[in-house]
């Protein structure tokens, strides 16, 4: 299968920071801290991004899988893995998210700036599976742009932000073309209590979110 993320993966995190201000990265890592993960904890990264998130869990201890479909991005990681953290052990997987089977094997489940990829039909899917995919009190993070609120101002630019993003990546990564997602509503969808939001903020609006949920037992 072609890399999407052939052309625009090797400056995947410059193009980040750039937009975002880092804000971004602070937002991947939001939800990873000493109350979320315990040592020993299984985590599952789908899409490896950057992969800082990744390395930031198991710096915490835990038992990391990054799972990407791009080799790029992989490549990417790996890179990153071996220069800023050789000593980490993280499972590396290459292939589509869909086809991982290990299903009620992880304590947490992350999709950081994942998810927006699929038009929303696929992206109920690929969420569903993510859930299914966590033990049964498993935690689900979403790390996206944030759903458009506010006055019209500050809408019309969190949505201007978006569609800039979204257009950059449907054009050199055939990803989906699509509205902001409002995750919370969709986890609640699938049976998740939606236990904690983060907001992180770009010219003092807020343009990015952290949302936890928590499977039900």
């Amino acid at each position: 299968m072609r890399d999407r993320y052939r052309y625009i993966g090797p400056v995947y995190d410059f193009l980040s920071n750039l937009y975002s201000g880092k804000n971004i990265h602070r937002c991947k890592v939001a939800m990873l801290d000493l109350e979320t993960v315990k040592p020993g904890d299984r985590i599952l990264f789908a899409g490896v991004g950057h992969g800082r998130d990744a390395l930031r869990a198991a710096e915490l201890g835990a038992d990391v899988t990054v799972v990407d479909l791009s080799e790029t991005m992989l490549r990417k990681f790996r890179e990153a893995h071996e220069a800023e953290a050789p000593h980490l052990n993280i499972r590396h997987v290459h292939s589509d998210i869909m086809k991982v089977a290990e299903l009620g094997q992880y304590d947490m489940v992350v999709a950081n700036f994942f998810l927006n990829v699929f038009d929303e039909a696929m992206m109920e899917q690929v969420l569903e599976h993510l859930i299914h995919l966590g033990k049964a009190d498993a935690r689900i993070v979403v790390g996206d742009f944030c759903y458009p609120t506010g006055n019209i101002f500050s809408r019309a630019f969190k949505k201007l932000h978006w569609y800039t993003a979204v257009f950059t990546f449907w054009l050199f990564a055939n990803n989906a073309f699509h509205k902001i997602y409002n995750y919370p509503e969709h986890m609640r969808r699938l049976g998740l209590e939606v236990t904690e939001k983060k907001h992180f903020k770009l010219l003092n609006m807020d343009c990015y979110w952290s949302i936890l949920g928590r499977k039900q037992a």
